[in-house]
């Protein structure tokens, strides 16, 4: 075994992250789940998703037979929406093509909807000891730092380079620790900023620590400019229920119920007419909302409008009238869900709306 990995191994084993509930197990649905919540995603923050969605969706035939509404409102409020169409999508598959078993094969596995080269590889290891090399993005800046590789960690033949380490670092065994070591080395230790390099396990041996060149490796992709974007959602209230459409399957936060929308320079009483055939008693301003995702960011001009009674409580397709107390609990985005919430604590006080 190569003197990295086994530091790495031998660290894992005293110092790693253990007790998390997606460890200890050879179950890859378990598994599988973990990962793709775990992209882009805090550990904090995905433990208590986790446990639910195990608790209403417990195996891979659960989660096949159920429909994408439930699946996004179990997943709401943990953002990259995409990872669980897909973790649908892939139940589905499994089902159809692997008579429900998660398969083992490390193609097939690649193979199936979300699941990447390094997903795929971590999985293959901690289910089924498959001696197989990850490379996510804190791992990548472990190998960048370690074996001083420059340039921008995204581009092809950075990446190319940092896949041959990775390769060549792997051990004849213990395939378990070492991976959950280097991702515990890169989330924990190895930081992209304010690294503790003390605590490293493979220090004596980083190029980066050595030469003093922790800031500039991993070499950073050249800044691009970030568009902005501006929306107005609607907070119709009748009475003591609210309205939420359903989105479109497919964009930002498919799927999911949220507040209706509309261009910020549209007229709110045009828009409302035409689309509901409803008249507004009121209107007042909230605050914006700001909210950042990976491509953008997004202001949110909330305004609240209380309605005529519509005498009638069938609506459209893919919009319904839900109460206000309730309506922050439904599979809602999380900038709508602060929003909702705000109108629940306000109750029938709609003045003391504070977002």
């Amino acid at each position: 075994m190569n003197e990295f990995a086994r530091k790495i191994i031998s660290w894992q084993l005293r110092c790693g992250r253990h007790g998390l509930p997606w460890q200890d197990t050879r179950d890859p649905y378990r598994i599988w789940l973990s990962e793709i919540m775990l992209q882009q995603t805090q550990v904090t923050a995905v433990i208590p998703y986790f446990e639910r969605f195990l608790e209403r969706f417990p195996d891979i035939a659960a989660l096949a037979q159920a429909e994408e509404s439930d699946v996004m409102q179990m997943w709401a409020g943990l953002g990259y929406y995409a990872r669980a169409r897909n973790l649908h999508r892939a139940a589905k598959q499994i089902v159809a093509d692997h008579q429900g078993r998660f398969p083992e094969e490390f193609d097939a596995i690649h193979g199936l909807p979300g699941i990447g080269r390094s997903t795929a590889a971590a999985i293959a290891a901690f289910a089924f000891s498959q001696r197989r090399a990850i490379l996510d993005g804190n791992v990548k800046r472990v190998f960048a730092r370690h074996f001083a590789v420059g340039g921008d960690v995204k581009s092809k033949a950075v990446e190319t380079a940092l896949w041959q380490l990775a390769e060549q670092q792997l051990p004849a065994s213990g395939i378990e620790p070492y991976t959950q070591g280097l991702m515990d080395l890169g989330a924990t230790v190895c930081r992209r900023s304010q690294p503790s390099c003390l605590l490293c396990p493979v220090k004596t041996t980083c190029v980066a620590f050595k030469g003093g060149r922790i800031d500039e490796l991993p070499g950073k992709a050249a800044r691009r400019v970030i568009p902005h974007r501006e929306t107005r959602m609607l907070i119709v209230v009748c009475r003591d229920e609210v309205m939420l459409e359903r989105r479109p399957p497919t964009g930002i936060w498919g799927g999911l119920w949220s507040l209706p929308e509309m261009p910020v320079e549209q007229a709110i009483d045009e828009c409302l007419f035409q689309r509901y055939q409803l008249k507004a008693r009121s209107m007042r301003d909230l605050p914006r909302v700001d909210h950042g995702f990976t491509h953008y960011t997004l202001t949110i001009f909330p305004v609240v409008i209380e309605v005529e009674f519509a005498g009638f409580r069938a609506m459209e397709p893919g919009a319904a009238w839900v109460g206000m107390a309730d309506a922050h609990r439904s599979g809602v985005p999380a900038p709508v869900k602060r929003i909702l919430a705000a109108l629940a604590s306000a109750g029938n006080d709609l003045q003391a709306i504070k977002c």
